[in-house]
């Protein structure tokens, strides 16, 4: 068999585990009401929980930003790509989350992969939830340190993992809110066992930044916690309603990475046009109260209303709500009897949620209108009871 044949055998046996992934495209701004393969659908796939992706005011920082400050950055931060506006944003994202310092990437991912690597190595040990995002599981894997994976939210598993653990350095891990459950970490007890046994406490706050504390300000700041041993990572391709991500925390700490993580070091510069939109964004975030409110407002709608005899609706405080069905090809069945209906809710399946466990994701926006989710919970109570 050559190469190619097996590479169809595979996507042949894929497809028949309910396993292949669709890809599908849009012609209209992101938004709940958007245009999809041609076809106008109401969509709960979107990240963008404060509805700011398509707000004019961001249109018109970026292109205010492009006329500034030209399109690209032309180089590495550490070479000729790191401009005024990098730096100005970079202060305004540790000034917001309560940091010394703060460090701005093109991409989250670019940051999980990077930081872990920076701060250890061989003989040094990272203990990690295991619903964790593929990228934090793909930057423990390059830092060669070992890789200690606790069950969900188990702080006691992970106590005595570190209670067991002779490596050098320390490294706990975790989402704040888990994107594909929706639940969230129990931040204060990690930190208290990073104090006992000496270890850094990395938070991918990717879902929480822009939605959950103060201003929204994140899942650190809801919960009152500040460290010079905790490393908080945000996305700004989420709340935010744009691209990038960052990662805040101890000014040396952030020194530290700025001098060693290779995927910082090594690739060029985000747009400063994509900096400047990004401190009106932080604005909007900061004064977005009532954005937060009606968000709420629909979250607390959904669980009320939603009332399933067969599917689980998973326990979530935050905008996403999964709905877990467990059988691959019911919850590919579900999705497409939603789109048939004009709603596009995304089916989650292994190897991104665990065996067994698949489900539908259903992601709320400030944009979403009380209609909107009544529309979805009809579909649902719909779909549920028919054979």
């Amino acid at each position: 068999m050559t190469l190619l044949s097996q590479l169809r055998a595979d996507l042949a046996d894929r497809a028949g585990k309910s396993l292949i992934r669709r890809r599908r495209t849009l012609d209209t701004p992101c938004g709940p009401h958007a245009v999809v393969d041609g076809r106008q659908m109401l969509s709960f796939c979107s990240n963008d929980y404060l509805g700011l992706a398509a707000h004019p005011a961001l249109s018109a920082a970026i292109a205010e930003g492009a006329a500034r400050w030209g399109a690209g950055a032309g180089a590495s931060h550490l070479v000729s790509g790191h401009y005024a506006v990098h730096e100005r944003l970079e202060a305004r994202l540790a000034e917001f989350t309560g940091c010394e310092r703060a460090l701005v990437f093109s991409t989250g991912y670019m940051v999980n992969m990077g930081i872990a690597a920076a701060l250890l190595g061989r003989g040094d040990a990272i203990f990690a939830d295991r619903l964790n995002h593929a990228s934090l599981v793909d930057g423990a894997l390059l830092s060669r340190a070992e890789h200690h994976r606790y069950a969900h939210g188990d702080t006691a598993a992970l106590s005595r993992l570190l209670a067991g653990s002779t490596a050098r350095r320390k490294l706990i891990v975790t989402d704040s809110v888990f994107s594909m459950d929706g639940d969230i970490a129990p931040l204060a007890e990690l930190l208290a066992l990073a104090e006992t046994h000496d270890a850094w406490l990395l938070v991918d706050d990717a879902h929480g930044f822009g939605v959950l504390g103060p201003q929204g300000r994140g899942a650190l700041a809801a919960a009152g916690l500040a460290h010079w041993r905790l490393l908080l990572v945000g996305t700004l391709g989420k709340a935010a309603g744009l691209s990038g991500a960052f990662v805040a925390g101890h000014a040396d700490v952030i020194e530290w990475l700025m001098q060693t993580m290779r995927t910082y070091i090594f690739t060029t510069g985000a747009p400063p046009a994509l900096a400047h939109a990004l401190l009106t964004a932080i604005d909007l975030i900061e004064r977005g109260d009532a954005l937060r409110a009606t968000l709420a407002t629909h979250q607390q709608q959904l669980r009320d209303t939603l009332r399933l005899a067969h599917w689980q609706r998973m326990p979530s405080t935050t905008p996403i709500q999964p709905v877990k069905i467990g059988d691959n090809a019911a919850a590919v069945a579900a999705a497409a009897a939603l789109w048939d209906d004009g709603l596009w809710v995304p089916a989650i399946r292994p190897p991104t949620v665990p065996p067994g466990t698949a489900r539908l994701r259903i992601s709320l926006s400030a944009a979403h209108t009380e209609h909107d989710v009544s529309r979805l919970t009809n579909a649902l109570h719909r779909i549920e009871s028919t054979p």
